[in-house]
């Protein structure tokens, strides 16, 4: 599902963030990545999505080959890949509904398939009864819902995550991440960024890990 072969990415200026990197994984796989901060989380996040391309090597998601998707064909595919930011990024003028639409929007949607995958999204993260109301009335982990809801709207095959639960007591981050679990169960592909091994611990799966731009185990 995603693989990267032999990558490595350097930064203007000769910053190594990622030397030499290479792993698999399938489809329905609940991954975690962890390592120190600069150990490279982020940027290999960054090429999945894909925001840059590699100095090095190859990231192919499915039957694609990121660095030859034409314009077109990567807005089509960055369609399958759903994002949860640390910060949300939701816009507070927006209510709760249209936040979790936007990507729909951006997709074409009809307004009546639109609303039904919506609510669906939002009765998936507890959200349902809260589609009127603003992100600035919520609490931190119900902010966070309503990106996670928005990054799986499109159902798609791929679902990223860079520190989830970086501003969230335990038991929150701990009702966030079963969420990623249960969509990895549905056949999403999960790749979480974390630095928290305690909350990591209480998951019995594959771990990558970094160190200074290497993968170290995975």
């Amino acid at each position: 599902m995603i693989e990267f072969i032999e990558v490595s990415k350097t930064y203007p200026g000769g910053q190594e963030a990622l030397k030499n990197v290479s792993f698999e994984l399938e489809r329905g796989e609940f991954t975690f990545l962890t390592g120190h901060s600069g150990a490279g989380k982020s940027t290999l996040l960054r090429l999945i999505m894909p925001n840059e391309h590699p100095s090095s090597g190859q990231v192919i998601v499915g039957a694609c080959n990121l660095r030859q998707l034409s314009t077109r064909n990567l807005a089509l595919y960055r369609r399958n890949v759903g994002v949860v930011f640390q910060d949300h990024q939701l816009l507070n003028d927006r209510s709760v509904f249209e936040n979790v639409a936007l990507p729909l929007r951006v997709s074409g949607f009809n307004h009546r398939d639109m609303g039904r995958r919506v609510r669906a999204a939002l009765d998936k993260v507890g959200l349902l009864g809260k589609e009127r109301m603003t992100p600035d009335t919520l609490s931190a982990g119900e902010r966070q819902r309503v990106g996670v809801a928005r990054a799986v709207v499109n159902r798609p095959s791929v679902l990223l995550a860079d520190e989830p639960t970086g501003n969230l007591d335990p038991d929150l981050a701990g009702e966030i991440m079963d969420l990623f679990e249960q969509f990895s169960q549905m056949g999403a592909c999960v790749l979480i960024a974390s630095h928290d091994l305690a909350l990591i611990a209480r998951y019995h799966t594959r771990l990558l890990s970094l160190d200074h731009g290497h993968l170290v185990g995975g």
